[in-house]
């Protein structure tokens, strides 16, 4: 049961076997109270017929009783003696009375003769007008039971009902008619038979679809499995797995794995690509370091040692960018404290003073330029961009603050010679200098743009790169303002 196929082929056959459990059980009991309702309307019929003779005053000899063999009939006194049954009836269940021998009773239904007299010599006017005309059949609803009859040897079930009727004499007689149930026992069996038979055979049919259903569309999520484990095992993740023509679910979820496979594969070579200029940024001042430190050791007199202090302090910087860098990759997330923009550009130029072009500082008066974030690394993002300048700059560099939107923009323009439009992205990508920039003493190690932006993103903020007034790059540092 730990296939998705077998999972799926059992929920389903569980599904529908309830489902149609339920619906023929449904199906069975309107059935049987449908036909059980019209074998109640025939034995009431039946019932009230003989009881409407027995009201106006047939006698019990002279009532007839059409079709006894289908619907016997038992009438009952008062006193619960039996005063008339079918002629074929042997013997009744479920009845007031169970027997089938009727009692002789003038006041069952007998009438007395015109010619009798009573003792003073009338004509029985007397008596004819304290008598009522006729009897009468109770107009309240029959009530029903189950029973059974033997009629001429043949037992079987019926449905009984009971209608009371008051004779002439005002004699209250209790009328059981009885319906077949025969035709509602054969029909409620061969409903059911046929049920539980085809129940299994459709179980198994929806079994075997959904199965048959699952495996063509699980197949494509197998190719998927084979070719990502094919990957992990050779690492190459240049390969693709493949993309069904579908458009459902699973070929989105091919899509999406490919996206991942491509994010993953150049997250991979820019982790290779980062680990190798690391080590060729590193070994260059370590070999310049250590040849200055041999020559030192033989020849004291020729070590140059502001060349040793410039190697180590480029050391020491480019492990600070490396460490930062590595922090944001991890997720590192900003502190929640609030930083005034405004302050620290001018905090940050003040304490440039080794400049070689005096920054103008762009910040109105009594403007408010707060945002969420770390201070230590806005202030690394602002520095990092006005080093910039000064390297491009020829002969003015500018930084200004403004209220843009919902947010605070940080702009640091020079008048160099401008960033191509096709090179806007690559300049912040890792250890990525220009041509004009390629000198590792002016040009630095490609690091600080990358970093800047890193840390523009991870404050919720965007870093881009435009075309200045004065006709070299204009960096735009864009940061929301607090919620």
């Amino acid at each position: 049961m730990r296939s998705v196929r077998a999972r799926a082929a059992l929920g389903a056959t569980l599904v529908v076997a309830v489902a149609l459990i339920g619906a023929g059980l449904a199906v069975l009991l309107v059935l049987r109270d449908n036909l059980i309702g019209q074998a109640d309307l025939q034995a009431e019929v039946a019932a009230r017929d003989v009881a409407g003779q027995l009201a106006t005053g047939t006698a019990s000899d002279d009532v007839e009783l059409d079709d006894e063999e289908d619907h016997p009939v038992q009438v009952v006194d008062e006193e619960g003696r039996v005063v008339l049954v079918s002629k074929d009836l042997r013997a009744v269940t479920g009845t007031g009375a169970t027997g089938v021998t009727p009692v002789p009773s003038a006041s069952a239904g007998a009438t007395p003769s015109p010619g009798d007299d009573d003792d003073d010599g009338d004509d029985g006017q007397d008596d004819d007008s304290s008598s009522p005309d006729s009897g009468e059949v109770s107009s309240d609803d029959p009530e029903f039971s189950d029973g059974t009859a033997t009629v001429d040897r043949t037992t079987a079930d019926y449905r009984f009902a009971a209608v009371e009727a008051t004779t002439r004499d005002g004699v209250t007689l209790t009328v059981y008619a009885g319906a077949p149930l025969a035709a509602e026992q054969e029909a409620v069996g061969t409903v059911r038979g046929a049920m539980l038979t085809g129940l299994p055979v459709l179980l198994v049919v929806v079994a075997g679809v959904t199965w048959l259903v699952t495996r063509r569309a699980l197949r494509p999520v197998e190719g998927i499995r084979r070719e990502m484990a094919a990957i992990t095992a050779s690492e190459d993740l240049a390969r693709r797995v493949p993309e069904p023509d579908s458009r459902d679910e699973i070929a989105a979820l091919a899509r999406t794995t490919n996206e991942t496979l491509t994010v993953l594969e150049a997250s991979v070579e820019r982790q290779r690509r980062f680990v190798a200029d690391a080590s060729h940024e590193l070994r260059s001042p370590i070999a310049s370091l250590r040849t200055q430190l041999e020559v030192a050791e033989a020849h004291p007199e020729l070590l140059d040692l502001p060349g040793a202090v410039a190697d180590t302090v480029r050391l020491q910087v480019l492990a600070a960018d490396l460490l930062l860098l590595a922090r944001l990759d991890a997720g590192e997330k900003p502190g929640g404290g609030t930083v005034e923009l405004g302050a620290l550009v001018r905090e940050e130029v003040s304490q440039r003073t080794g400049d070689r072009i005096a920054v103008a500082v762009e910040v109105p008066e009594g403007g408010a330029f707060e945002v969420n974030g770390s201070r230590g690394q806005l202030s690394r993002v602002i520095g990092n961009l006005l080093d910039n300048a000064q390297r491009h700059a020829e002969g003015s560099v500018a930084v200004s603050v403004a209220a843009d939107g919902r947010g605070v923009r940080v702009e640091v323009r020079d008048d160099g010679a401008g960033v191509p439009e096709d090179e806007r992205e690559r300049i912040f990508e890792r250890f990525v200098r220009l041509d004009d920039a390629r000198s590792r003493d002016d040009g630095g190690a490609g690091l600080g743009l990358a970093i800047a932006r890193d840390v523009a993103v991870r404050h919720g903020g965007t870093l881009t790169v435009h075309r200045a007034d004065e006709g070299g790059a204009a960096f735009r540092l864009w940061l929301p303002r607090p919620a």
